[in-house]
């Protein structure tokens, strides 16, 4: 698969090394620009650097940077693209982001802001460290689960399969206005539960 990866940070890169190590091409992108990237990224298997334009010019997108950098992304740039949101809202890193605090899932900001994405929420409640090490055959005791949530059905399969091929299991987390459950703060955070710890978590999130 064609991928294109915003943001070369610790979920982004350690994406961009599992993909490319599993046979996907991948772009990946940061804001400074294509020659600033570590040297080890780009020069990993089927890692390729680029600009944010290039990256998003993919059928999935991968964007993994800073919530309050969303509306600087370019406009038009994600109609009808699958868009993984890797994204956790940080007022301490982020500011205050109005809607977000009064009720809107950062999800549902992101898909606000990405005219006619098919944004997809997954990658957000697990750490670059087990990201990158921690991948377990289908089936394995303990194989951590990876929530995902949306609005689109397909995007949902897409995104469910690759996470599987990076040896992770995929758990329904319903639409991205329920994307609340799994955001920082939430049972699910961070618990590198299994899938049956993932779905028991999702369901007793509160707000």
């Amino acid at each position: 698969m064609e991928i294109g990866i915003i943001g070369a940070g610790a979920i982004g890169g350690t994406l961009a090394r599992r993909l490319g190590a599993l046979g996907h091409h991948v772009v990946v992108a940061n804001s400074r620009g294509p020659e600033t990237h570590d040297e080890d990224l780009v020069a990993a298997p089927g890692v390729t650097a680029g600009t944010v334009a290039q990256a998003a010019d993919h059928d999935l997108v991968v964007v993994s940077i800073p919530t309050k950098a969303v509306p600087g992304l370019p406009q038009g740039a994600f109609a009808g693209k699958i868009v993984v949101d890797t994204n956790n809202y940080y007022p301490q890193r982020d500011g205050q982001i109005a809607a977000i605090d009064q009720g809107t899932t950062s999800a549902r900001w992101v898909a606000d802001h990405l005219a006619g994405a098919r944004v997809v929420k997954a990658f957000n409640t697990i750490n670059y460290r087990p990201l990158g090490a921690g991948a377990l055959p289908a089936g394995a005791p303990g194989r951590i689960a990876i929530p995902v949530a949306g609005d689109d059905a397909e995007a949902k399969r897409v995104v469910s399969a690759l996470i599987d091929e990076l040896g992770f299991d995929p758990v329904d987390g319903g639409s991205l206005d329920e994307s609340w459950r799994q955001e920082p703060g939430t049972p699910v955070y961070g618990a590198d539960a299994d899938a049956e710890g993932a779905r028991a978590a999702l369901a007793a999130a509160t707000r």
